[in-house]
C-alpha cells in the first residue's frame, strides 16, 4: 500500500473519531446514582433566593441578578413566580407553569416559546427550551440548555448555555438557596 494512501486513512480515522467525541454530550442519566434525588416540588416549593451572573460568549460578565422566588404546588401541576432584580436596576418577573409526568417537566412561561421540555434523573435536572430574549428594540429567539444539581436540601446550582444556530452565546449561573 502506498505510503500516502495509509496517512490518508490514518487521518481520514482519526478526522471521524474526532467527530463522533465532539458529539457525545452529557445525558440527565449519567446523575443516576446521585444524591440528592432531585425533586422538583419538593425542592420549589415555597420561598427559594437565587443569585446569579450572565457572561459571554467570552467569559465576561455582563449582568448580575438575585431572584426571589415564590413556588406553588397543586397536585402534580406547579407554578413558580420569579421576580428578578439586575444589578443595574432593572427588574423582571417570569411565572413558570410546570407539570410533573414521572420523571419528566413540561413547562410554559410567557417569555418561552413553546414549551420547556425537562428529565431527571439522581441530583440531576436538564431543561431545553427557547426563550424569546429581548435585546435592545429587538426580541431574538435562543435555544436554552438549562442544567440544575441538587446539592442538599437548600442548596441547588444552575448554569444554562445559551446559543442561537447553534453557536453558543453565553451562560446564566445560579446559585438558588431555599428558604
Amino acid at each position: 500500500m502506498p505510503r500516502n494512501s495509509m496517512f490518508f486513512r490514518f487521518l481520514s480515522f482519526a478526522a471521524f473519531t474526532l467527530l463522533l467525541a465532539g458529539c457525545a454530550s452529557v445525558q440527565v442519566s449519567d446523575y443516576a446514582q446521585e444524591k440528592p434525588k432531585f425533586d422538583l416540588q419538593q425542592y420549589f416549593n415555597g420561598r427559594v433566593l437565587a443569585h446569579g451572573i450572565v457572561h459571554d460568549r467570552s467569559g465576561k460578565v455582563i449582568r448580575r441578578m438575585t431572584v426571589d422566588m415564590n413556588c406553588t404546588w397543586v397536585g402534580d401541576t406547579g407554578t413558580l413566580d420569579e421576580d428578578f432584580t439586575y444589578s443595574d436596576g432593572k427588574k423582571e418577573r417570569r411565572i413558570w407553569t410546570i407539570k410533573k409526568q414521572g420523571d419528566r417537566y413540561i413547562g410554559t412561561a410567557a417569555d418561552v416559546v413553546g414549551e420547556a421540555v425537562g428529565s431527571a434523573s439522581g441530583n440531576a435536572l436538564n431543561w431545553k427550551y427557547v426563550l424569546a430574549l429581548p435585546v435592545d428594540d429587538k426580541v431574538y429567539n435562543v435555544d436554552f440548555d438549562d442544567w440544575m444539581w441538587q446539592l442538599d436540601d437548600k442548596v441547588m446550582i444552575n448554569r444554562a448555555e445559551f446559543s442561537k444556530f447553534g453557536f453558543k452565546l453565553g451562560e446564566v449561573l445560579i446559585s438558588f438557596t431555599k428558604q
